[in-house]
C-alpha cells in the first residue's frame, strides 16, 4: 500500500511537469506578439493608470524648466534686406551625400546655404545610404526616404529655388559625365566657393558635389554672413520635416512615454564604432569589440583622418573626456541627481556598439528603460519601412558537389604519381558563425564588403534615428552619453542644438566628461565635508550644466565644430519682459549679456511671451515650493576643481535626498 502511494505521487509529479511544459510552450509561441507591448504594460502597472483622477506628483527640481533661460526665444527669420531668389540664376547644383543620419542632416543644411551663396538652383540631393540598398520600398526614394520633399521645397521658397531633378537637356549631359564634380571639405570657406566653384558653375550651368564629411561649409561664418547662419537654422529646424509615417510613429511613442502625465528622460549613449576608433577608446571594451575598434582606427589612419598612433592609452583618453560615459556611469549620475528607479528612460540611437549587454547595469538601476523596439509593434515598424523585397536568409551557399566523373577527370589531370595525400576536409562553417557582423575577425585581416542585408540595415538606421530624434527633442530631459566628439556631426549635439533653439529653458544636460571622470574615479567620499561630498558635487555640476554657464561652456567647445549644435545667438532673441520678474538685478544683467550680438525679440513676441508666462505662473502657483532656478548654482562651474567652503546653496542640499 505504501509503494502504491509513492507510484501515484510520482505519476502526479509527471503530470504536473507535462502540464507546465505545455504552458511554457504556449507562452513562448505567443510572446512574439506581446513582447512589443511589455514596456507599455509595465508603465500601466507601475503608475496604476485609471485609478481615480489623482495626478502623479512630479518634482520640479528634476523636470522643471530653467527659469533663467526662459527669455531666450527662437527667431531665425531674416533681420535685414533679404531679396527673394531669382529664376534666372547661375545654374544648378547636384549633390550626393554619404554618411548616416547626422552627416546627412548637416550636409543638407550646408547645401542650401551654398546654393543661396552662389545664386544657384538646388536639385534635391541624393542620400546614398538609402540608394545603395537594393529592394527597399519603392514608395520612398533617396531624399524622400526620411524627409518630406514637398515641405522642404515649400518652406524654402523665399530662400532658394529647389527642383526635384535636372532639366532633360542637362540630365543627358550629366549621365555622360560632361560636368565637373567637386569634393569639398566640411571646413570649406565661402571664398572657396566664390573663387573656385562659381566660375565653373557660370560656365557649365551645372556642377556636382560629393559630400562625405558631414557638411561642406565651415561652421563659423563672419558677421557679414549672419543671414546665412539663420538660413541654416530655417533649414534644420523648419524645412527638414520627416515624412508623415515617421512623425506618426514618433508622436505615438511620445504619447506612450507620457502616459498618465508622467515625464520621461531621453538618453543617447553615443557608443559608435567610428567615434570610439577616432578617439582611441578600444580598451574600455573587451574581446572582439576591441579588435573591431582597432581595425577601424587603422583604416582611419591610412585614410589620413587620424594623425595619431594606432595604440593609445584608452583610460588616459577617458580621463581627458575623449571617451563616452558608459551606461552604468550615467545611471549612477542620474541616481545621484535624485531620479527614482521608476523613471522612464528612453534609449535613443540606432547604433549601440557592444550590444544590449552594455545596458544591463543601467537597466538594473532603471526598470523602465525602453527603446524603439520595445515600445512599438511590428506593424508600426512595417508602416515606417514600407513594402520591401525580401532578402535571402542564407546568402552563404556551400560550393556545388562534384560528380564522380568530374572528380575522375581532375584526378587524371593532377600530374605524375606518387602524389601527396589530399588535405583533410576543412571544418564546415556553421550558419551562426557566418551571419555575425564581426565573424570575419576570426577568418581574415580585411573587413568584407557590406552584404545586401548590411546595406538594408544601414538604410533602416536612417529611419530609426529619425524617430529617435523626434522623441529626444520632445523629451522632458535629455542626457548625452557622448557629444562633440570632433570626428564629425553627432546625434547628441544635433538634438542639444535643436532643444536650445526651440526651447532653451528645457532640461538639457551638458556634462563635462573630464570632470565627471575625475569624480567617478574618486574612491573617497567626504561625507562630513559638505563642500567635497560626492553627491553634492555631482548635483552642482549637472545643475550648472543646465544653466547659462553650461551653455556658455558648450559654446566655447562646440561652436567651432558644428553650428547646428549651438545655433545661438544668431538664431535666437531675448525677451526683456522676463527679466523684470527676476529679483536679482545683477543676474538680470548677466542674462541680458549672455552672448555678443544678441537681439531683442520683436514686440509681438514680447506680448505673446508675457501672456504665456502669466498662464504658467497661475498654473504653478500651488507648487511653487518645488521651483528651482539652476542659474543660481553656477557660481562654482568655472572653478569646479577647487575645494571651496560650503555655501548657502550647498547647505540646502541634502545628499540623501
Amino acid at each position: 500500500m505504501f509503494k502504491s502511494k509513492i507510484k501515484w505521487a510520482g505519476l502526479g509529479v509527471l503530470a504536473l511537469s507535462f502540464f507546465s511544459l505545455l504552458v511554457h510552450l504556449f507562452v513562448a509561441n505567443s510572446s512574439g506578439e506581446l513582447g512589443h507591448y511589455s514596456a507599455l504594460a509595465s508603465f500601466n502597472e507601475d503608475l496604476n493608470i485609471g485609478v481615480g483622477d489623482i495626478k502623479p506628483a512630479i518634482s520640479r527640481k528634476l523636470w522643471g524648466n530653467v527659469k533663467s533661460l526662459e527669455s531666450l526665444q527662437p527667431y531665425a527669420k531674416p533681420r535685414s534686406k533679404y531679396p527673394a531668389p531669382s529664376k534666372r540664376n547661375n545654374g544648378f547644383i547636384y549633390a550626393k551625400i554619404y554618411g548616416g543620419f547626422e552627416k546627412t542632416r548637416t550636409s543638407i543644411c550646408d547645401l542650401v546655404t551654398i546654393s543661396r551663396l552662389l545664386n544657384a538652383t538646388l536639385v534635391i540631393p541624393e542620400i546614398q545610404e538609402s540608394t545603395q540598398s537594393k529592394g527597399i520600398s519603392s514608395k520612398f526614394n533617396s531624399f524622400s526616404y526620411i524627409y518630406n520633399e514637398e515641405q522642404f521645397i515649400a518652406a524654402l521658397t523665399n530662400d532658394v529655388i529647389i527642383v526635384k531633378s535636372l532639366p532633360l537637356t542637362l540630365k543627358a549631359a550629366w549621365k555622360r559625365k560632361e560636368y565637373q564634380i567637386f569634393k569639398p571639405r566640411n571646413s570649406a570657406s565661402p571664398s572657396f566657393y566664390t573663387r573656385e566653384i562659381l566660375p565653373e558653375l557660370k560656365k557649365a550651368k551645372v556642377i556636382g558635389l560629393v559630400l562625405t564629411e558631414g557638411g561642406c561649409l565651415q561652421p563659423i561664418l563672419p558677421p557679414s554672413l549672419a543671414e546665412y547662419q539663420r538660413l541654416r537654422c530655417r533649414v534644420a529646424f523648419h524645412a527638414l520635416q520627416f515624412r508623415p509615417e515617421i512623425l506618426s510613429v514618433a508622436n505615438l511613442l511620445v504619447k506612450r512615454l507620457r502616459a498618465a502625465g508622467q515625464p520621461y528622460l531621453a538618453f543617447h549613449p553615443g557608443l559608435k564604432r567610428d567615434s570610439l576608433a577616432y578617439h582611441g577608446c578600444a580598451e574600455i571594451f573587451q574581446d572582439v569589440h576591441t579588435e573591431l575598434i582597432q581595425y577601424r582606427r587603422a583604416q582611419m589612419i591610412k585614410q589620413g583622418i587620424i594623425k595619431d598612433e594606432l595604440s593609445v592609452d584608452s583610460y588616459a583618453r577617458k580621463g581627458n573626456g575623449s571617451c563616452p560615459l558608459m551606461p552604468e556611469e550615467v545611471g549612477i549620475l542620474l541616481r545621484a541627481m535624485g531620479y527614482p528607479p521608476k523613471t522612464r528612460v528612453y534609449v535613443a540611437g540606432s547604433e549601440l556598439f557592444g550590444g544590449q549587454r552594455v545596458l544591463i547595469p543601467l537597466r538594473a538601476m532603471y526598470t523602465n528603460l525602453v527603446d524603439l523596439t520595445s515600445l512599438s509593434s511590428k506593424q508600426e515598424i512595417l508602416d515606417v519601412v514600407g513594402p520591401e523585397t525580401p532578402i535571402a536568409l542564407n546568402p552563404f551557399q556551400p560550393p556545388p558537389v562534384k560528380s564522380r566523373k568530374q572528380s575522375r577527370v581532375e584526378w587524371n589531370k593532377a600530374g605524375p604519381r606518387p602524389r601527396p595525400l589530399p588535405p583533410p576536409p576543412g571544418r564546415p562553417i556553421y550558419q551562426h558563425e557566418k551571419e555575425g557582423w564581426y565573424g570575419w575577425i576570426g577568418e581574415s585581416d580585411l573587413e568584407p564588403d557590406p552584404s545586401p542585408l548590411n546595406l538594408r540595415m544601414q538604410a533602416h538606421r536612417l529611419l530609426w534615428d529619425a524617430i529617435d530624434y523626434v522623441v529626444s527633442v520632445e523629451a522632458d530631459a535629455f542626457f548625452p552619453g557622448f557629444d562633440n566628439d570632433g570626428s564629425g556631426p553627432d546625434f547628441s549635439s544635433l538634438v542639444m542644438g535643436h532643444r536650445v533653439y526651440e526651447m532653451a529653458s528645457s532640461r538639457t544636460y551638458r556634462p563635462d566628461r573630464k570632470y565627471l571622470a575625475e569624480l567617478l574615479n574618486n574612491t573617497r567620499d567626504h561625507i562630513y565635508d559638505h563642500s567635497r561630498n560626492w553627491t553634492i558635487l555631482v548635483r552642482k555640476h549637472l545643475n550648472a550644466s543646465l544653466s547659462e554657464e553650461g551653455i556658455k561652456d558648450k559654446f566655447s567647445r562646440t561652436k567651432s565644430l558644428s553650428f547646428l549644435s549651438h545655433p545661438i545667438p544668431e538664431c535666437s532673441c531675448r525677451t526683456m519682459k522676463t527679466l523684470d520678474t527676476q529679483s536679482d538685478s545683477r543676474k538680470a544683467k548677466v542674462s541680458q549679456n549672455l552672448f555678443k550680438g544678441e537681439d531683442e525679440c520683436p514686440s509681438w513676441m514680447e506680448r505673446t511671451r508675457a501672456a504665456t508666462t502669466t498662464l504658467e505662473n497661475a498654473a504653478t502657483e500651488d507648487d511653487s515650493e518645488y521651483d528651482i532656478d539652476v542659474g543660481v548654482q553656477n557660481s562654482d562651474y568655472q572653478n569646479r576643481k577647487s575645494d571651496s567652503t560650503p555655501t548657502d546653496q550647498d547647505e540646502e542640499m541634502d545628499p540623501n535626498d
